[in-house]
């Protein structure tokens, strides 16, 4: 009996290293990624559905226009307000935020990046012409200061299997994430050519991750930038959209938008009195003040005075 065990085990050995073995992931597909067809996990964060207890007991209820809102505090991990967190919703450029997120995940800071006419789409521009040559930080100060869709696009095509293929990986990243409700059907956030939405939950989920990334935070929390004329581009002379970065001390961006479909949108990444606050506002009539109010309510309930600001 002894002998038969050996003899089976040396025949399995034998056939175990003469197959070739592939590994299959254990977590499910939307907690992985593809990258040069390798499997890499992500970032497993996901928020909490705990809402923080108030400490105060007059601040009544916030009535904001926005058709939805979130606002988060990554440093205690709880909901500080919300509305209609989960309904799926047109985004405009907040789209962007994860257009970045690709762009700084498969491209290395050297590489350079040819605008092509095709590239030329939407009002929203950094004003760039066909031909000109610009390194990746400086389209990501075009695609956040001023929200350009020129940039967007440039990034998008010349990515290694072209522009379906970009779009297609911020699907895939969006749902190894977790931001399952999300739907990517263009680079820039312009409506007109698919289904494009995502929800206030998924987009906390998606900034958290993108603020991860030095060269994101770096960009979305300037005002300003500035590049002199080189022989590749004319120069540029951009101002960050997100007016809070300088009228309520200690926003450090992120990303507004706006198309007639999905109304006035806007990110916001708070770092204040060593609490971490996301909000998302979409489909608002007056984003820049109810995000203010937002974010002085999410830091009252929670004893806080607020910094004075505009």
């Amino acid at each position: 009996m002894l002998f038969a065990f050996g003899f089976v085990f040396l025949i399995s050995k034998h056939w175990f290293f003469k197959q070739k073995i592939i590994i299959v992931s254990p977590l499910p597909n939307f907690l992985t990624s593809f990258k040069n067809d390798q499997v890499t996990t992500l970032n497993l964060w996901f928020p909490s559905l705990i809402h923080a207890e108030s400490k105060k007991d007059d601040l009544g209820k916030l009535e904001i226009s926005a058709k939805s809102a979130l606002v988060y505090d990554l440093t205690i991990n709880k909901i500080l307000f919300e509305k209609n967190h989960t309904e799926k919703l047109p985004i405009a450029s907040l789209t962007k935020i994860m257009t970045a997120v690709i762009a700084i995940e498969n491209y290395r800071e050297e590489e350079k990046f040819r605008v092509v006419k095709a590239d030329l789409v939407g009002e929203n521009s950094m004003g760039l012409s066909k031909g000109e040559v610009l390194t990746l930080e400086e389209l990501l100060y075009g695609l956040i200061l001023l929200s350009g869709n020129d940039a967007a696009e440039t990034l998008a095509s010349n990515y290694k299997k072209g522009r379906e293929s970009f779009i297609q990986a911020m699907n895939n990243k969006a749902k190894a994430l977790g931001a399952i409700s999300t739907n990517f059907t263009n680079p820039t956030g312009l409506m007109g050519d698919g289904d494009q939405y995502s929800t206030a939950f998924d987009l906390l989920i998606v900034t958290k991750y993108a603020m991860q990334f030095p060269l994101f935070r770096k960009v979305a929390s300037t005002f300003e930038y500035n590049t002199q004329e080189t022989k590749n581009h004319k120069a540029f002379y951009l101002q960050n959209e997100t007016n809070l970065l300088t009228s309520y001390p200690g926003v450090l961006g992120v990303k507004t938008g706006f198309t007639p479909e999905a109304g006035f949108c806007l990110v916001t990444y708070l770092d204040y009195e060593e609490h971490e606050i996301i909000g998302v506002i979409l489909g608002s009539s007056k984003r820049r003040e109810e995000m203010k109010e937002l974010l002085d309510y999410s830091l009252k309930i929670q004893d806080i005075e607020p910094p004075p600001h505009e």
